[in-house]
């Protein structure tokens, strides 16, 4: 229960973000919601229902505008160069935190072109396996792994994605190699391990669960370092003490965006991920809710370049 108390402490502290009056206006018209992923997937289920909710306490249009591509670059991208008047939000994932290190060259600073709003959840990962596979859990995977050296291979939504580190992270931890497949996507990854020809995917909890629920899919374990709460699948930490990755879910606007329209929209933003409906489908995804400030998702976003930036390095993991 432990999740739930930091999770009324840090929407308390939302919530205590009162708006300005200058912000009392704010929006003065529609309201884009950036998602730089294709319709369908998590970022997509967990952002629509936030900009229902914030439409139906703006009164104004809040509109879904997708911007897929290049490792969520080009969402990224759009958002930066937007006007920082607020009416434009951009949805970010980890990619945002790990994308200074993983590319040579981004057309935007991640610091200076982008001010954070708040951070929504904290996204829990899974590693999954076909129903067949000869190991039921993580203890299994490992011995499985070091006694047929070069034999697995796992698959995720794409090189230097957060459960693309994770998975190298876990590598190192437990001491066994298997070899990175990159897919464009969750769903090619999903049809792959189903189809026989990946032995492991690595990605986010949310997103594989009706196919484990189906029985298309099994659990070997999950990466945070509690349970998935509502859920009963053994985490990696039971197995290597310490171990904890997850990925972050978060809103963030154009820098120069004035100071109280970004407290407004985290304080209803906060509102929002406080609504019974919203907290229900976190706990079904496997989401945790957090609704942090602006300025503890900023030092939040700095602590994990750090964090990710040296996961990169070490693995020596790079893209264009």
């Amino acid at each position: 229960m432990n999740w739930i108390k930091t999770t009324a402490l840090a929407l308390s502290l939302g919530l205590a973000a009162l708006a300005p009056a200058a912000a009392q206006d704010f929006p003065k018209g529609p309201v884009k919601i950036i998602i730089p992923f294709p319709p369908g997937g998590p970022t997509d289920t967990v952002g629509r229902l936030l900009g229902q909710k914030l439409q139906e306490t703006w009164g104004q249009p809040v509109i879904i505008d997708y911007k897929p591509g290049a490792g969520t670059v080009i969402g990224a991208d759009f958002v930066a160069k937007s006007v920082p008047d607020g009416q434009t939000i951009g949805m970010v994932n980890s990619s945002l935190a790990v994308n200074p290190t993983l590319r040579k060259k981004l057309p935007y600073d991640t610091q200076k072109d982008l001010a954070g709003v708040t951070q929504l959840f904290n996204m829990q990962l899974a590693i999954v396996a076909h129903p067949n596979a000869p190991f039921n859990n993580l203890r299994e995977l490992i011995d499985y792994a070091r006694k047929n050296p070069g034999k697995l291979n796992y698959g995720t939504p794409g090189a230097g994605s957060t459960t693309h580190l994770g998975a190298e992270l876990l590598k190192r931890e437990a001491g066994f190699e298997m070899q990175h497949i990159a897919m464009k996507g969750s769903a090619p990854a999903h049809t792959e391990l189903m189809g026989g020809r990946l032995d492991l995917v690595v990605d986010p909890f949310l997103s594989i669960l009706p196919y484990v629920q189906g029985g298309r899919m099994k659990i070997i374990a999950t990466m945070g370092d509690k349970r998935v709460a509502g859920h009963d699948y053994p985490t990696v930490a039971e197995t290597i003490p310490g171990f904890n990755v997850g990925a972050l879910l978060g809103f963030v606007a154009p820098a120069g965006t004035p100071k109280p329209v970004l407290q407004k929209i985290q304080a209803d933003t906060a509102k929002a991920l406080a609504s019974a409906d919203v907290q229900k489908r976190a706990q079904e995804f496997g989401l945790q809710v957090v609704g942090s400030t602006p300025e503890q998702f900023d030092a939040f976003i700095a602590s994990e370049m750090k964090r990710w930036g040296r996961i990169v390095t070490d693995a020596k993991i790079e893209q264009e």
